[in-house]
């Protein structure tokens, strides 16, 4: 599967409003915490590669530890690439696991995000430790369809007010490290 992402910096209280006035469903709030590591085969800053363990906490409060893959970016014109993601029953297992093969914590990013569903695309109201405010709209699609979602995600991206030709195709974690180097 390919996850077609656009990400765009948002005021949240203009784009939530567009959202309920075109009659977007509220799906989901929770925190996220995802911790990112470093491969001992090869440099991920390099190869555009991300694995990380992501820790939910929903509203409802029960928490959820999840395993991803993201591989490299696959497309210019959004944030598009394959992507595998799993649950995990133990996370603590799960590190002991990486620890073992040598793969090591390289960076944490803590998010509180809304979810929003409308015609087929999540969009994602984030807030961003140390970042800022951001709305990500996306779809996973199969590698035939990506230009076809994509073209609607940039439609919805305007719908909301939003310049596609602004989107970031930067990380989080990638702009918390350019943050850090700065």
């Amino acid at each position: 599967m390919y996850e077609v992402e656009l990400k765009h910096r948002a005021d949240h209280d203009s784009v939530r409003t567009k959202l309920e006035e075109m009659g977007a469903e509220h799906t989901d709030s929770r925190r996220q915490v995802d911790t990112y590591y470093s491969a001992p085969h090869r440099e991920f800053a390099d190869t555009d590669e991300a694995l990380r363990i992501r820790r939910e906490v929903p509203d409802d409060g029960e928490t959820a530890t999840k395993l991803t893959y993201k591989g490299p970016l696959v497309e210019r014109e959004s944030k598009t690439r394959e992507e595998h993601e799993t649950s995990v029953e133990s996370e603590s297992a799960l590190e002991g696991v990486l620890s073992g093969l040598g793969f090591e914590p390289a960076a944490t990013v803590e998010k509180d995000r809304e979810f929003y569903e409308l015609e087929g695309y999540t969009i994602t109201l984030d807030s961003v430790a140390g970042l800022g405010s951001f709305v990500e709209i996306e779809q996973e699609t199969t590698e035939d369809d990506v230009a076809a979602v994509r073209d609607g995600a940039i439609e919805l991206l305007s719908t909301l007010g939003l310049e596609a030709g602004e989107q970031i195709r930067t990380s989080y974690l990638g702009l918390l490290l350019e943050d850090a180097e700065e």
